[in-house]
């Protein structure tokens, strides 16, 4: 680091400019020294741009005093020095009407470095001559720090909730045991499986929203009816699709619906008969004035005749209430004698793409 001379006359000049412009934008001054954001100004007309103001969150980001910046070269707190890759970067920024945002490595008065945006506008005089630059900064590294503090948090979240749903797994299981008969048990045990592996599906993406694809694959793929080649032999999933993006609330819900109905197939339905039927799923986004909704058909062939359930289970208990009241969705249920055909729309977040597989 360059060591810094105390009142050089360059320093002196500078503190002349403050002054001027203090006087002449007062209120905008005002503003610049009291935001939270690091600002300073530099002369335009100087070579190597000159500091000629420095607000009290530029001073607390690099450590200086105002009186050490003032009528220094900009450049002086590029890490890499004056003449480096990001000096050049930066003083390329200085273009007038340059509209790009340059991060670059700054070093503070202790020998510490972080990384920042740099947004630079120019200031103009009235005859549009430019006099000035006007530079904001955001301190990239404390959001790298923030951010790898709140993903330890989520993370710790996401181990802490998956280890008090298998308590609660275990607490119904001590609870049931001699109380119930054991397909009742191992239907509740499902349940929450799916639930947890919903749960897991979400921390992987902090709790942002999942893919379609990806909550079909992990509800479907504990039923051991994975083809050697990734397809899923009883399940088919449509080969063609948007990549339709799950939001936390529709991705547990929707996963435990197709729990139930995955569930529904295996022992009442198309895949019942000893593996001669099959299940085909497809979805589609439509546009509303509101926003996408997804059209999802799960259609069930090949299995046993269908005869309508005497009594509402607790999947369809759910379609009608978690999905169609929760996440304003449209449920239809048509249990026709060739296989059972649930329709279901609903609001979800935007696809990324379409996809098209083999």
């Amino acid at each position: 680091m360059t060591k810094i001379a105390l009142k050089s006359p360059r320093q002196m000049q500078a503190e002349a400019t403050v002054e001027g412009f203090q006087r002449d934008l007062g209120p905008f001054v005002v503003a610049a020294q009291t935001t939270r954001m690091p600002m300073v100004f530099t002369d335009a007309k100087a070579p190597g741009h000159p500091i000629v103001f420095a607000n009290d969150s530029f001073l607390r980001l690099t450590g200086y005093a105002r009186e050490e910046l003032l009528g220094q070269r900009f450049d002086f707190l590029v890490a890499r020095g004056p003449g480096s890759a990001d000096a050049l970067q930066i003083e390329s920024s200085f273009a007038v009407d340059s509209e790009d945002d340059t991060e670059s490595h700054y070093r503070n008065k202790d020998g510490g470095v972080f990384r920042a945006q740099l947004f630079i506008s120019v200031v103009r005089d009235h005859e549009g001559e430019v006099i000035q630059h006007f530079i904001s900064l955001v301190d990239l590294s404390r959001h790298e720090r923030e951010e790898e503090r709140l993903r330890f948090l989520l993370d710790e979240l996401n181990h802490r909730c998956q280890n008090t749903l298998t308590t609660v797994q275990s607490i119904v299981l001590q609870t049931l045991r001699g109380e119930a008969d054991g397909g009742l048990i191992d239907t509740l045990e499902r349940r929450i499986l799916a639930l947890s592996k919903a749960h897991g599906l979400l921390g992987l993406e902090n709790w942002d929203a999942v893919s379609l694809r990806d909550v079909l694959d992990e509800i479907l793929r504990p039923l051991a009816l994975n083809g050697p080649q990734g397809q899923h032999q009883a399940f088919r999933v449509s080969g063609e699709g948007p990549n339709v993006r799950l939001s936390s609330k529709a991705a547990l819900t929707l996963a435990l619906v197709l729990h139930e109905m995955a569930i529904n197939a295996t022992r009442h339905g198309a895949l019942s008969n000893g593996g001669g039927g099959q299940v085909d799923i497809g979805w589609a986004m439509t546009p509303t004035p509101n926003g996408e909704r997804m059209r999802l058909e799960w259609r069930e062939s090949g299995g046993p005749p269908v005869l309508p359930p005497t009594r509402q289970g607790f999947g369809s208990r759910l379609l009608k209430s978690a999905l169609a009241q929760e996440l304003h969705g449209e449920v239809s249920l048509d249990y026709a004698p060739a296989g059972v055909v649930c329709t279901i729309v609903m609001p979800v977040s935007a696809p990324l793409k379409a996809l098209h597989h083999a």
